[in-house]
């Protein structure tokens, strides 16, 4: 019976349940498209493409590991296993290729050389995609056969892929400039090889003769991986336990099947961990603002109905029974917006992960998965979140008397309940305490979610405390509005006698300004602060940076030859391992580092900088409880560990990251040991010290000179792309708030036709009922607008004082003034438009019908 008078009503009321609907099925789309990225980075299946004819490889761990063992109060113990990834490549010492060659079943042992080897177009810049170099040996691997020319037999040959071949108009004879490990080098193109499945999609191969190959790799007695062919007829499985016995106690690792990607791919092994990050966010703020808007919208859709509910009590109808029909009434919306929603949030998930490979945060090489798993779960969150809205919106309505219930439909409560007061209250308790913790919050992944849950609550907060805080709004308000006219005084009216319904309109558009300030504006506090910090501790008259790879070091000892420079300083950037915490590390060269470079040394000193010495910032010295003279222990990009003395803390650690060791310490640990940045002192801050640096390094493809104004631009605009990840990523949130603020004033507007056409009965004109609308918005508009605003400046100032140690976050004005007027422009759409169209009904007819 129920159900079908459920159906009955939903079909009757299609207006009041479309705004209802909408949400719902955003919130699925939504939720979806998060679930889908969630699922790629747990399940995505990397396909390996240069080890496609190795059904084994060897490979080195590319973990960092840590074993506790916790001792129970019966005896017993508990053993846990961490592991994480390491930044850089780890090598195998090639002494295992012997070993894994004496293997019975295994017919050949190839070993592997994979290092940078970037093409230069025309000697001025990077060809297109990644490129890498390896030893003409293990071409068998892929495998890649001549198509032109013969294979490199002097270290001045190179061989070079179909691809590059046809993108840059090249042959057998033609001359190519690489960019490697050491300075560029141009070499003959000996031949042209072609992979024999078809041209690989993912990187650019240059093959080199095995000399030229080790120099560039620049690891002597190391490998990258070992490839193993095993003999006609070994069973892969039987070998692969074999290897694993042979090479037992050693770091290296046998992977067979899809498992060979993630060696061959190391970036997108990695981007696992950053796609599950980002799906589970982006999921989990979807989900929290779904559920604040999605209550909004019933408990608005609900408000609309009070009339027709209070009659069903009246003419007996049980708190149950109306719990049941509330419950029922949502579980159809619910269904039918999820499966709508489900369905629509599959291509906006591909469309997603598109937009992550083409901004590089996502590699390509991670292959999207699509199942039904996100779809369902979101259905069901948005059949239960529709079910347990509709309870939490009808509760009063179901539990107060039916005398109350009518006499409450003819007139708006003017005292909020007890119940929700002390809810919004409690959360407005809640949301503070975000705030205070988050300004004690030093880490970046341990801030951000802090920051958008912060958000969240409070914004909830201000949900449930709505009708109080718009009614104290209207206090100071009173008199403009007054003032106004009558469309005005009518305006002030409505919202004092309809605050809790009032109250629905703001909370969506509180929440929208509030998250996109906060989205907007937590990078730039961020940057802003890295970048002061950068500029005021770097005292380099020049700068030199790349457009390519990075700076060789032969560019640097170039730059020292330059009269009047007395001093360069060549800086890398990477990331190692403390235990299993990750920390930005840089290394620098130790010769005039004071001149170049100044991190504000608050306690030891930088003179006597060494490979065996180690700077930190204050930040990690508080998290690692260091002091100058302790010794750190670390693990080394590409999981070499190390023990370093503690020299110096310093205070810029946003500015140059928490760790600073010595250059060449760093970079022969990486992958890439080209310099990112050249600090570069003396007389060379005029025009003749710049046109000297810039012919000493003219040899150099892509290197630049720079005045650090220069430098510091170029790192905002580095900064700026990747600002855009994070405002991509949030960007569907705030969309699905935009559209749920035009949900709610459109329904807020729909349902009020018998208003109006009473006002017009009573002598009001067309165009003051408009402008009642437009004042009532703006009204609704600068209360949100000083919520929202007040939420995010809360927020942002506790992340700033938390990260930057100064609670100044950086607002951009013209983009705040933009968030405000499209919220404006949100508004007054959403209430022109349904108030137009409620108006073009003749008033007596809207009485008469009712």
């Amino acid at each position: 019976m129920m159900l079908r008078y459920a159906f009955q009503t939903i079909n009757d009321r299609k207006a009041g349940f479309l705004g209802a609907f909408a949400a719902l099925m955003c919130a699925a789309a939504l939720i979806t498209a998060c679930g889908t990225l969630l699922e790629t980075g747990l399940r995505g299946r990397i396909a390996p493409e240069r080890y496609a004819a190795a059904p084994l490889v060897v490979s080195a761990d590319q973990n960092v590991h840590q074993t506790t063992i916790k001792h129970k109060g019966d005896g017993e113990t508990k053993t846990k296993h961490k592991a994480k990834p390491v930044a850089e490549r780890a090598w195998l010492s090639d002494a295992l290729v012997g070993r894994v060659a004496a293997v019975d079943g295994v017919r050949s042992a190839v070993p592997e050389l994979t290092f940078p080897a970037q093409p230069m177009s025309g000697g001025t810049g990077a060809a297109h995609g990644t490129s890498y170099g390896h030893a003409w040996e293990s071409a068998a691997l892929t495998p890649f056969t001549l198509t032109e020319g013969h294979a490199p037999q002097a270290t001045g040959d190179v061989v070079i892929d179909r691809p590059l071949a046809r993108r840059a108009g090249l042959r057998p004879g033609d001359r190519l400039t690489v960019q490697s490990t050491h300075a560029p080098r141009t070499y003959t193109v000996s031949g042209i090889a072609a992979a024999e499945g078809g041209d690989l999609r993912q990187q650019t191969s240059l093959f080199f003769s095995a000399a030229e190959a080790r120099r560039l790799a620049g690891r002597p007695g190391q490998v990258t991986a070992i490839a193993v062919v095993p003999e006609r007829g070994t069973d892969t499985g039987t070998l692969k336990t074999a290897l694993a016995r042979a090479l037992h106690g050693t770091t290296a690792q046998v992977t067979s099947g899809d498992d060979r990607g993630p060696v061959e791919f190391l970036d997108a092994s990695g981007a696992r961990v950053k796609l599950i990050s980002m799906g589970g966010a982006m999921g989990g703020t979807s989900l929290l603002v779904a559920i604040l808007v999605v209550v909004s919208t019933f408990a608005l859709s609900i408000q609309q109905r009070h009339r027709e509910l209070a009659l069903l009590r009246a003419v007996a109808a049980t708190p149950r029974q109306i719990r049941a029909l509330l419950g029922r009434e949502a579980l159809l919306v619910g269904a039918a917006a999820g499966a709508a929603g489900s369905v629509a949030g599959l291509p906006l998930g591909a469309w997603l992960h598109g937009r992550f490979v083409a901004l590089g945060a996502v590699p390509a090489t991670l292959e999207r998965v699509t199942s039904v798993f996100p779809a369902a779960a979101a259905l069901a969150v948005t059949v239960l979140g529709a079910w347990a809205a509709a309870r939490i919106s009808g509760r009063r309505i179901t539990r107060i008397r039916p005398a109350e219930a009518m006499a409450e439909a003819a007139v708006e409560r003017t005292r909020p309940a007890w119940g929700r007061l002390v809810a919004g209250l409690l959360l407005l308790a809640g949301g503070v305490v975000l705030v205070v913790v988050l300004s004690t919050l030093r880490t970046e992944p341990a801030s951000t979610p802090v920051t958008f849950l912060a958000v969240v609550v409070l914004a909830t907060a201000v949900s449930l405390l709505g009708p109080v805080l718009l009614r104290a709004v209207m206090v100071p308000l009173a008199v403009p509005l007054r003032l106004a006219g009558p469309g005005g005084r009518l305006a002030a009216a409505n919202i004092r006698a309809h605050a809790t319904r009032m109250a629905a309109a703001v909370t969506p558009l509180a929440l929208l300004i509030g998250m996109t300030c906060t989205v907007l504006f937590i990078q730039p506090t961020l940057e802003d602060a890295a970048r002061t910090q950068a500029r005021e501790g770097t005292l380099a008259g020049r700068v030199l940076t790349s457009g390519g790879p990075g700076v060789p070091s032969e560019a640097a000892a170039r730059a020292r030859e330059v009269p009047g420079v007395t001093a360069v300083t060549e800086v890398v950037r990477t990331t190692v391992r403390v235990g299993l915490d990750k920390y930005v590390a840089q290394g620098v060269t130790p010769a005039g580092l004071d001149r170049t470079w100044d991190p504000d040394v608050l306690h030891g000193s930088l003179k006597g900088f060494s490979p065996g010495t180690v700077a930190v910032s204050d930040l990690a010295a508080d998290q690692l409880d260091l002091r100058v003279g302790s010794r750190l222990r670390l693990t080394l990009g590409d999981g070499t560990p190390a023990a370093l003395t503690v020299s110096a803390v310093y205070g810029r650690g946003l500015g140059f990251g928490d760790l600073t060791v010595a250059h060449d310490l760093l970079a022969r640990h990486m992958d890439n040991p080209l310099a990112t940045t050249v600090l570069v002192a003396g007389d060379v801050a005029g025009g003749a010290g710049r046109e000297a640096l810039a012919s000493a390094v003219a040899p150099f493809p892509g290197v630049r000179v720079l005045d650090p104004a220069g430098a510091d631009r170029l790192q905002a605009e580095r900064g700026q792309a990747n600002a855009e990840v994070t405002f991509l990523a949030m960007g569907l949130v705030l969309a699905f708030t935009a559209i749920a603020v035009l949900n709610t004033l459109a329904m807020s507007v729909s349902e009020r036709i018998r208003e109006f056409a009473m006002l017009r009965l009573a002598g009001g004109t067309r165009r003051q009922v408009l402008r009642m609308l437009r004042t009532e918005a703006l009204t609704l508009l600068l209360t949100a607008t000083v919520l929202g605003t007040g939420i995010s400046l809360a927020v942002l100032t506790a992340f700033s004082a938390g990260m930057t140690g100064g609670a100044g976050p950086s607002v951009r004005p013209v983009l705040y003034a933009a968030v405000v007027g499209a919220a404006a422009l949100l508004a007054l759409v959403a209430t022109a438009l349904p108030g137009r169209s409620a108006l073009r009904v003749r008033p007596v007819e809207v009485v008469a019908a009712r």
